[in-house]
Parts: structure tokens; C-alpha cells; sequence
């Protein structure tokens, strides 16, 4: 019998830019360049690792990640890091699960790294999830030969407010470090000595000031590194986790919020590599005392005869609520409903202010708005997705312009994507502001001899003549951002007149993708929810019939029902409730401390017919309202923001939310005892009926085009006013946490060299800025502002600009010594 000779298999091809190597027997194709334990990762096989990290450069620093290597048939002298080689055509790797030669060396490693580490597990906060633990039961050595006594150190070693260190457990893996240096920008924590004496430790004169600090914590893979807020709080496995989102800005940052017998005990950053990737900073991940602060409100209250507010029932409350709404309906009632909202609460108040109180005059800008704004938004973001615009596109983009818009101070998330775009792929990040911030600085190109300096990314401007210097930008510029670049504009442009008709002509000069980046977390779904006085949900303008006819259909209206005039905004509505044009006025979540006359809106709440307030905490609101309905904070409601990108973020209860009700029920509830139904008993409800709305098919509106305006010119010992906020400020989400106050960046007064010594202030020294309100008294801190520009931080410490001085960006402010 003749036996056929065995058909030989063809070889498989490379796929281009492919190499082919074997790892414990498998064959694979992994792209060229890859670190080799992501290739190991890609196949199911896991190499025990400290120091690794896949969002940080390759370190090799702990060592525990060694494999044999061969190559070309011959194998190396000594095992490799597979955290720092890449991969080579014709490689064999073999781990630990195949070689003992690489079980040995790993064995090893790990002997070494528990040589001076505490057996203090019991006791240490990352007891439970520790990858140490982990590795030492799958990779160590079942005993120990070390018998001399281990090395300790003074404990715990504060390196801010809010992180402490345990020197003797850390094993030097230099995450901490790296994340500092290459992610946040910030190098104040840094590896110290030499040798045995090689520790991680600060500066003494550069203290640990960081926004993303936290993050430290979180990717520490030992307990060097806990939080002074949850150090010996629990233990991982008694705490019950839940899915979250960022409620304190507009990234729309995932978040993992831990829960122990109905208390939050910490946060820590979600993995959402299309979002925030693994980081969150300090005021998300530590800012949620709120939800246990005295000034919490969790029963209704009346007013009664004697001028003072009582806790009352639901029924009560709701009762008097809207009798007094229906008395005030045929003069008028404005809806103001604030920032902090859900894109479900939103639309309830949107739908509450058309339905139940027969207006448009409904405005979510619980700040300084304009009416160039509303046209900006309506014609360049309500509707628009991260189809449009996302992080990923942002951090692809060859350069980006910041207009108005502070990103580290205002959007974290954002600020760490430009900085990883403007490290490792090149972009030109370019700021049109006042002076140099950190974020100018760390969103600069790395040095070298072909980087340009941090001051070349700024596009100076006197505040108040952004626009004009918008429109005269230096052709390199423009270029840069004809190329697939991204203009991101923040909320500060409605101080500006003309800024945002000029980004919307640079966009349309230059092809360049526009993105509204907003401070708070709501702005951006109350946008599409419909709760602006010129535009329903979706998008819809109110003054087009056929939108309105839409919206009537949907929500069940006879046809005609909806008001069809544009309604007042925040200011306008505050207006018109001081002079009686308005009866009464329902507000959600409104500071009027950030509104661009405090004492004008403070006055009108004051002098209003009647005052309906729903709110989490007192404030001076409450303290004017004649009735205020508690509402429940996201710890525990469900719902849904909308980030700056338009992404829908959802997210559900992490604590009990019997006994409290989200605004979209309190609304329903309101509603109905004024006889008329909003369908907005739940979020979910809320959602559903928003959904089948969908957005506006019609014609978008067309771009704003106001004029430029021309900054005020100050006169003998005046100055103009620029001016933001900080991210650690006194806002009221951040209360009741001493920890993260410790690490806010501390107020000055900035001006340049020049300007100081005209005003006869000097560097360090206290300078006092007034208007006819009021002062503020700061020491001085010298920036490269332009000329006769003083910068103050807007709600930080004893810098309440808008509170104390009445005044905001772009205007004129006395400088005295």
C-alpha cells in the first residue's frame, strides 16, 4: 500500500505592519512596536506585574514581569521585562506558565519586594484588592528566608491634605511618580535617596498640590498611598459598589462609587477609555460630603404667618406650592432651573415652565448668559453628538484652541487629554486668555530644542477684546487649525460680546470642529431638554410652527396650546419678578452669587410674589422662598447628563432613594395639584418621551454675528478685571470636606511687573481690589498679563468676585496697595 506523501500547510501571511511570534506555545501576530505583556495580555495569559501600567510609559522599575525570551533560536542570557520589550519577528516567550526559569526569577522578585514590606495587611486599606496579595499568593515563595529585622519609617507621611504615605509598604514601582510627571503635569512627588534609602517622597518647599492627585491612590498597587478621607474607613469587601458619572463638570467622567450601610465612604475612577480612560480629579473623586452636610434639606418647608419657614408634610407643602402658582399664573411665573440638573430633571422643567405655567420664560444659565449665546448654541451644539466631536477626535486633532475656556480649572478631563495629545502625538495646544496658567504651561509641547516655549501658546488678550483678537489671529494659526484642528470655547464667552459670533466665522473659515465646553455638569443636556426661552426639546426653536406643532403632538396638547414667543432669560426673568411684570417664580438649583448682579437678583427673589424653591441644600434662595421642596442628589436618583460631547452618561442609585424624590417627580407632583399632567414621574418616563421627541429635522438657525466689542480702558489706579473659577473652590458641592479644601491652589491678586508698580503694589505684598460694592484684599502674585489687567479667581477663599465686587470679567476695578 502507498502512502501520500503529508500535504504541506501553507504559511499564513504577516498582515502588514504585523509581527509573528510564539508566547507558551501559541502562535500570534501582534502589531510592531507592542510591549510584549500586552501581546501576553491579548492572548488570555497574565504576567504578575507592579509597575506597569497601560496609560503610562514602560518603566521596568519592579521587575516582577520576567519572561525567558529567545530569539533567532538562541535564548537570551536572562529573563526579560515584559514591560519594556517589544516584540520581534520570530520571538518565543515563555512566561511562568511554561518555564521554570521564569517562575524562578519571578519567585525571586517577589521575595525581594516583601524583604522590608509590612505583614500588615489586617490593618492596611488596600487589604482586600491588593495586587500585592494577589501575586504574592500566585507568584512568591511559600516561605520566607529573610530573618533580619525589616526597615521602617515614620507613618503616615502627609504629602498633602488628602494623601498619605506608608513608606515602608511601597515597592518603588514608580507609578505614582510617573503618573504625576506624564499624566497631571504636576512633578511634585518624586523618588528621593539612593540605593537601600530610595524612597518616594516631596520636595519640602513644592508640596504636593495636584488636581488629579487622587489617581495616585488608585493606581498605588500596594497601601503606600491612601486617602485621608478613607484611611481605616472599611474594607473593599464590605462595601457594595455602583456605576457612576461626574456630577461636578461637563467631561461626564465615569466613576465607581462605594457604599458601607447606606454612607458613600469613597469614590474612584471608572475604566472609559473613550471618556476619562481611568482618570478623575480630586473635587469628583473626594467632593461628595454634601450628601451628609448639615445644610441638607430633606423635608419640605412652608413659610408661615410668622415670616418663618416649619417643616410640613409633602401634601402641605405641594398644596400651598401651587396655590400660590395658580394665584400668580395670569401675571406671569419665570422658571429658572439651574445647572446641576439631569437631562431628565431638565426637560421637566422645560416641559413644567410650558405646560403648567404657560411660558417660555424657562432658563437653565444660572450664570452670566447673553442673548449671542443662545444663538451661538442653538446654531453650533444643541443636537450635535460625539459623532461631531469627541475625545478621541480631540485628541487626534493636529492643533486645538481654547477660547474662554480654562481646561484644567473648568473641564479635568478635558485638560488630560490635551496635555496626552500635546505629549505623545505633537498638537499644538494654543490658549486665547490673559496670562499662563498651569495649563497653558502643561499642555505645551515637551522641551527640546524644536518645542516652542508655553508662552508661545498664548494668545494674550485684554479681556473684553477677545473677539477682535479672535478675528485677527496670526496666520500660522489659522492654518494649523485648517488641518482638522477643534476650536473648544467655554461658558466664560457670554462676558464677551461678539467672542462667540467670532469663533462661529473662525469655525466657518477654517473648517475648523467647534466644541461648548461648560462648566457644570447639567448645561449641556438641559440645552437639548429645552430649557432656554428661544428653543424646545430637541433643538426645536419655540417661534417655528411647525416645531411647536411637534412638541404639541407629543405631548398630547391640543394644537396652538404652546406659547409662541420667545421667552426671557435668567436675567430678564429676574428682571421682571423685581418690577411685578412676574407673579411668581419656581427655582432649581440657582447660586445668585453667580449671576452678573448678585444683589440685583437677591432683590428680585426678595421682592417677588411668591417664591417656590427645589434644592438639596440651604442657600439664599431657600432662605427667600416661600415654599422649598427637598430633591434627591445623585447618590440617589437615576438619570442621565449629557458631557460637553453631547454623549449620554447614565447612571443609577448608589444609596436608598426612599424618601427623597428627583426633581422630575416633585415637578409631576406639582403639576398635578395645579391640574395639569407632565408625564414626569420618573427618569426613565422622562427618557422614553424625550427619545420618541428626538431632534429638530428643520433648518438650524443661523450663526450669531455681533460685533466685536472693545474693552474698557482704565483710568489712574483702575485696572480691567479678568477673571474664572477655580476647580477646589467654595462651591457648595465641595462642602464639608477639609481634606480637599487643603489642596485648592490659594487666591491672588495676578498682574504684571509693569502694572504692579504703577499701581504702587509690589510681589507678596497685599493688594486690595474694589468696586462701589465692595473689596478684596489678596497678597500679589506677578503673571504675564497684558497691561493694566488684574486677574482674580472667582469664588475662592475671600475672592467672591461676583458676591463682593459685583463685577466679572472685562470690567473696570480700583488697585490699591
Amino acid at each position: 500500500m502507498t502512502i501520500a506523501p503529508e500535504e504541506k500547510k501553507e504559511a499564513r501571511p504577516v498582515p502588514e505592519g504585523h509581527v509573528r511570534l510564539t508566547i507558551d506555545g501559541i502562535e500570534v501576530d501582534a502589531p510592531k512596536g507592542e510591549i510584549l505583556i500586552r501581546t501576553c495580555e491579548r492572548l488570555g495569559i497574565i504576567v504578575p506585574r507592579f509597575c506597569d501600567h497601560p496609560l503610562l510609559d514602560p518603566a521596568g522599575a519592579c521587575r516582577q514581569c520576567l519572561v525567558e525570551v529567545e530569539m533567532g533560536g538562541r535564548p537570551m542570557p536572562k529573563p526579560q521585562a515584559s514591560c519594556t520589550m517589544t516584540v520581534a519577528d520570530g520571538m518565543v516567550v515563555k512566561t511562568q506558565h511554561s518555564s521554570p526559569v521564569a517562575k524562578k526569577a519571578q519567585e525571586g522578585v517577589m521575595e525581594l519586594l516583601l524583604i522590608n514590606h509590612p505583614l500588615d495587611c489586617p490593618v492596611c486599606d488596600k487589604g482586600g484588592e491588593c495586587p500585592l496579595q494577589n501575586q504574592a499568593m500566585s507568584t512568591g515563595r511559600t516561605d520566607s528566608r529573610f530573618v533580619d529585622t525589616k526597615r521602617t519609617f515614620p507613618k503616615p507621611l502627609p504629602i498633602s491634605t488628602q494623601v498619605l504615605l506608608d513608606r515602608e509598604r511601597c515597592v518603588l514601582c514608580q507609578r505614582c511618580t510617573r503618573f504625576s510627571e506624564e499624566i497631571a503635569g504636576d512633578p511634585f512627588i518624586d523618588l528621593l535617596e539612593r540605593g537601600a534609602n530610595q524612597q518616594i517622597g516631596v520636595a519640602q518647599d513644592k508640596p504636593f498640590q495636584s488636581y488629579f492627585s487622587g489617581n495616585t491612590i488608585q493606581i498605588c498597587p500596594v497601601g503606600a498611598l491612601t486617602s485621608a478621607a478613607y484611611r481605616f474607613r472599611s474594607r473593599p469587601f464590605d462595601l457594595v459598589s455602583t456605576m457612576g458619572v461626574d456630577e461636578h463638570t461637563s467631561s461626564g467622567g465615569a466613576i465607581r462609587i462605594d457604599t458601607r450601610r447606606g454612607t458613600v465612604m469613597r469614590r474612584l475612577s471608572g475604566n472609559d477609555p473613550e471618556v476619562n480612560e481611568e482618570w478623575i480629579d480630586d473635587r469628583t473623586r473626594f467632593g461628595f460630603r454634601y450628601l451628609t452636610s448639615k445644610g441638607r434639606i430633606t423635608r419640605p418647608l412652608v413659610r408661615g404667618a410668622d415670616g418663618q419657614l416649619a417643616e410640613t408634610s409633602w401634601t402641605e407643602a405641594l398644596r400651598v406650592a401651587a396655590d400660590g402658582l395658580l394665584a400668580a399664573r395670569e401675571r406671569g411665573i419665570g422658571v429658572l432651573a439651574g445647572g446641576r440638573l439631569t437631562v431628565e430633571d431638565a426637560y421637566a422643567y422645560a416641559k413644567f415652565a410650558r405646560v403648567a405655567a404657560g411660558t417660555n420664560d424657562v432658563d437653565f444659565r444660572a450664570r452670566v448668559n447673553s442673548a449671542e449665546e443662545l444663538e451661538f448654541l442653538a446654531s453650533h451644539v444643541v443636537g450635535k453628538g460625539p459623532e461631531h466631536l469627541s475625545y478621541t477626535r480631540l485628541e487626534a486633532a493636529p492643533a486645538v484652541l481654547c477660547v474662554a475656556l480654562e481646561p484644567e480649572e473648568e473641564a479635568p478631563a478635558v485638560y488630560l487629554r490635551l496635555r496626552k495629545a500635546a505629549r505623545k502625538h505633537g498638537q499644538r495646544v494654543f490658549h486665547l486668555g490673559q496670562w499662563t496658567t498651569p495649563a497653558v504651561e502643561r499642555t505645551s509641547l515637551e522641551t527640546g530644542a524644536a518645542a516652542p516655549a508655553a508662552k508661545d501658546n498664548l494668545i494674550p488678550a485684554v479681556p473684553g477684546a477677545e473677539a477682535a483678537v479672535l478675528a485677527e489671529l496670526p496666520e500660522d494659526i489659522v492654518e494649523a487649525l485648517r488641518g482638522g484642528g477643534v476650536v473648544l470655547v467655554g461658558e466664560r464667552a457670554a462676558e464677551v460680546p461678539g467672542l462667540y459670533s467670532a469663533v462661529a466665522a473662525l469655525g466657518q473659515r477654517t473648517g475648523a470642529a467647534i466644541g461648548w465646553v461648560p462648566r457644570r455638569a447639567g448645561d449641556r443636556g438641559a440645552l437639548d431638554a429645552g430649557a432656554v426661552p428661544t428653543l424646545l426639546p430637541g433643538g426645536r426653536p419655540v417661534a417655528d410652527e411647525a416645531a411647536r406643532a411637534e412638541v404639541e403632538a407629543a405631548w398630547g396638547l391640543a394644537p396652538g396650546t404652546l406659547p409662541t414667543t420667545p421667552g426671557r432669560d435668567t436675567d430678564e426673568i429676574l428682571t421682571a419678578a423685581a418690577t411685578g411684570e412676574l407673579g411668581a417664580l419656581v427655582v432649581g438649583g440657582v447660586d445668585p452669587y453667580d449671576l452678573a448682579d448678585p444683589a440685583a437678583a437677591l432683590a428680585a427673589l426678595r421682592d417677588v410674589g411668591f417664591l417656590v424653591s427645589l434644592e438639596l441644600h440651604a442657600s439664599a434662595v431657600t432662605e427667600l422662598a416661600d415654599v422649598v421642596l427637598p430633591v434627591a442628589p445623585d447618590a440617589q436618583r437615576a438619570g442621565s447628563y449629557l458631557n460637553w460631547e453631547g454623549r449620554r452618561r447614565e447612571f443609577g442609585p448608589a444609596l436608598d432613594a426612599s424618601g427623597v424624590l428627583p426633581d422630575c417627580r416633585v415637578l409631576d407632583t406639582l403639576a398635578v395639584e395645579m391640574d395639569v399632567d407632565l408625564f414626569t414621574q420618573t427618569p426613565a418616563a422622562v427618557a422614553g418621551e424625550l427619545s420618541r421627541l428626538g431632534s429638530w429635522a428643520g433648518v438650524s438657525p443661523a450663526a450669531p454675528a455681533v460685533p466685536a466689542g472693545q474693552p474698557l480702558r482704565p483710568e489712574y489706579g483702575q485696572a480691567v478685571l479678568a477673571s474664572w473659577r477655580q476647580l477646589i473652590d467654595g462651591s457648595t458641592l465641595t462642602m464639608d470636606e477639609p481634606a480637599l479644601a487643603g489642596t485648592a491652589r490659594p487666591a491672588y491678586v495676578r498682574l504684571n511687573a509693569a502694572t504692579a508698580e504703577r499701581l504702587g503694589v509690589t510681589e507678596g505684598g497685599p493688594a486690595t481690589v474694589r468696586t462701589d460694592r465692595g473689596e478684596i484684599t489678596l497678597p500679589v502674585a506677578l503673571a504675564d498679563l497684558p497691561d493694566g489687567v488684574v486677574w482674580l479667581p472667582g469664588n475662592s477663599g475671600d475672592s467672591r468676585v461676583r458676591a463682593l465686587l459685583g463685577a466679572g470679567h472685562g470690567d473696570l476695578v480700583g488697585v490699591t496697595a
